[in-house]
């Protein structure tokens, strides 16, 4: 009996004497597999946020593009010249700029998401400075025309940079740092 638990006792030493090594070799085999596999799901994520970053930066770039001419297009100067009065009344003359500023800020309201906060706040900041000094020198005395209102417009902005200017170095200062 003892012979015969010698033997079982053998086969089961010879047994684990393969099954062991297998095992190892086996969890070594997953353990790789496991890291490869991962390391190849970081390389294509990386991958696909590297395109992502790409197309993202050309909307971006977009967007920066879009208000700029959007300050641009509000600059006093440059507004007075496009924008024409009809019948020389200064207050229509002033709505209509106004209008003209906002028709521009609602067509561009979206590119918001691609800009940075303080772009967008610096935007909207230059957007109603601008109409201020509309505003300003439309409620003063001695204006009585447009073509005065306009004169005047044109004065102030060449005692002060037009709000506009500040936001586009604001944008400028945003589009370095993103390139």
């Amino acid at each position: 009996m003892l012979f015969i638990q010698n033997i079982e006792l053998s086969k089961i030493i010879e047994l684990l004497s393969y099954t062991i090594p297998s095992a190892v070799t086996g969890l070594v085999a997953y353990y790789f597999f496991k890291l490869y596999t991962s390391n190849e799901t970081q390389k294509i994520k990386l991958a696909l946020l590297k395109k992502n970053k790409k197309a993202t930066l050309a909307i971006k770039l977009q967007a920066f593009e879009r208000m700029t001419l959007f300050l641009e297009r509000i600059n006093l100067q440059k507004l007075i010249i496009r924008v024409s009065s009809v019948n020389n009344d200064k207050g229509a003359y002033a709505i209509s700029l106004i209008e003209t500023i906002e028709k521009e800020f609602e067509h561009n309201l979206a590119q918001q998401i691609y800009i940075s906060d303080d772009s967008w706040d610096a935007i909207i900041a230059s957007k109603n400075a601008t109409i201020y000094i509309i505003r300003t020198s439309l409620n003063l005395k001695d204006i009585k025309t447009a073509q005065e209102l306009r004169e005047k417009i044109i004065e102030s902005t060449t005692s002060n940079p037009s709000p506009s200017l500040s936001a586009l170095k604001i944008l400028k200062n945003e589009i370095r740092e993103l390139i």
